[in-house]
């Protein structure tokens, strides 16, 4: 592995340097996940609490980023937990996570540019014909009505049978076609990782820089609409309504808060996916991992405490309210003054946080793949580089065009809570793979050292479990599903042309 990762001349291009590479952990971690799952942990487990599920998920992440940087470091390749996962636990652990991956990058690009789409469509004014934006799985019933003369309003399935039958013959059902706009993102960002890692890099810098500007403009302009006693109680009592399960109230809701934004975390274990493409990593992928995690901690915590504080976390639970709008809820009744044109920031800095998270999820599946081919358990398409760019263009070809069909063609609502079970997985694996290491090669050099092993990466794969136990069991079932499909996969075709099984 590290002699791959020497050869320079045939491997891919290093261009990043500390500056990149916390750039790219920031554009893949602050998300929509700031923006929509804060509302929804502190609806439905945290409360005002919901501070503090951010500060559970991120020291979870933090043992898993010490652990990470540690390896990223010592073997420079790209493929992140894949990658360690095969030099710490051998070919079938190593097959398992990589396969898990698929649930963190592809799948989560596929979702998030599904997002996208209604995102833009709703900066738009709903401009996009409905068949042109959503899945033939997906309709919409359109009432015409005289009120709005000759425009439309959407009726739920259960509102429309209960329609009087002249009332129902004014109703139209839309189904849709193709998603159109998450196509085009999708598209976009795979012909710019295609012309070089570097390129994307710096569009990526700046709309990380767009999208923090605007998250810092919503704490600084909201902190002086926060009520002191929206945060009281601080936790959800035992005896709310709606909250009698052991993750959805007190410290066990704020557990249950973390799985949930947990979420917003996903991705700065796509930094390590770039080691291979990283100046000297031995320094700069640390400062890439954890840097970018401090940074987005310390911006989770205030936006958080600022949104609780300018709206009860009750309302969130409204659905007239809507848990995906939620700032832009709090910002037209509790911040007036901005109400003309903050909403419609928040909207700009979402689909700019959207579009980094799907550059850097693609890239990062892109480069897993790009491993796995060069072990032999993928076809050798996925590792070919470009002659010119020095990038796995098949791969980002092959990779669009299946999240591309997935995007186009399947609801965003299918994916769920796989994309955080894979990650935590992944995470408790690249943990376990840490003491593994220290145990059989206790003198390979290491640039950085996790502190404090085997406890911080025990403490990291214990807190990554109990948060996939708080989640719904049929996510849970899912995904087992989903890895025995893999293994099937990898029996019947990697396995057989594995480079570890081919004669030397």
């Amino acid at each position: 592995m590290l002699a791959q990762a020497a050869d320079n001349e045939k491997g891919l291009k290093r261009t990043l340097g500390a500056g990149h590479l916390v750039a790219l952990g920031i554009g893949a971690i602050i998300g929509a996940g700031l923006f929509v799952r804060t509302a929804a942990a502190s609806a439905e487990a945290a409360g005002p609490a919901v501070t503090m599920s951010f500060v559970v998920a991120a020291i979870a992440c933090a043992f898993a980023g010490l652990c990470y940087a540690e390896f990223s470091a010592m073997i420079p390749i790209s493929g992140s937990a894949y990658t360690y996962a095969y030099a710490t636990m051998g070919e079938l652990a190593a097959w398992i996570i990589g396969w898990s991956l698929v649930l963190e990058y592809a799948l989560g690009a596929a979702t998030v540019s599904i997002a996208w789409s209604e995102y833009l469509n709703n900066l738009l004014g709903m401009k996009i014909p409905f068949q042109w934006c959503h899945s033939p799985f997906e309709h919409v019933n359109l009432l015409y009505h005289k009120v709005f003369k000759n425009g439309v309003m959407f009726v739920s399935d259960d509102v429309l049978k209960a329609l009087p039958a002249a009332v129902k013959g004014m109703v139209v059902t839309t189904h849709g076609l193709i998603n159109l706009p998450a196509l085009f993102i999708l598209l976009a960002l795979t012909l710019l990782l295609i012309k070089g890692t570097q390129e994307s890099a710096f569009i990526n810098a700046i709309i990380v820089f767009l999208k923090v500007a605007i998250v810092l403009l919503f704490i600084f302009l909201g902190w002086h609409y926060i009520k002191p006693e929206n945060h009281t109680p601080y936790l959800i009592p035992a005896n709310a309504s709606g909250h009698g399960g052991m993750f959805q109230h007190g410290w066990g809701g704020v557990l249950g808060g973390a799985a949930i934004v947990f979420f917003a975390f996903i991705g700065f274990d796509a930094v390590s996916t770039a080691a291979q493409e990283a100046k000297n990593p031995k320094r700069d992928m640390p400062i890439g991992i954890l840097g970018s995690l401090i940074v987005c901690t310390i911006l989770y915590v205030l936006f958080s405490y600022v949104l609780t504080g300018i709206a009860n976390w009750q309302e969130f639970a409204d659905p007239s309210k809507g848990k995906e709008a939620s700032v832009a809820y709090a910002i037209k009744t509790y911040m007036p003054h901005y109400a003309s044109w903050m909403p419609t920031m928040v909207t700009i800095a979402i689909l700019a946080g959207f579009s980094s998270v799907i550059l850097v999820m693609l890239m990062g599946q892109s480069r897993v793949f790009y491993s796995m081919a060069n072990d032999g358990l993928l076809p050798k398409a996925f590792s070919d580089l470009h002659p010119k760019f020095r990038t796995p263009y098949k791969a980002n070809w092959i990779l669009f065009a299946f999240v591309g069909s997935f995007a186009a063609f399947i609801p965003g609502s299918i994916a769920g809570d796989l994309t955080s079970i894979g990650t935590l997985f992944a995470f408790m694996l690249v943990c376990a793979g840490v003491i593994i290491m220290r145990k059989t090669d206790p003198d390979h050099p290491r640039p950085f050292r996790t502190p404090l092993v085997p406890l911080f990466p025990i403490l990291g794969i214990g807190i990554c479990f109990l948060m996939i136990i708080s989640l719904p069991l049929n996510t849970q079932l899912s995904a087992l599903g989903w890895m025995l499909f893999g293994l099937v996969i990898y029996f019947s075709y990697s396995k057989s042309r594995s480079k570890l099984n081919l004669p030397s």
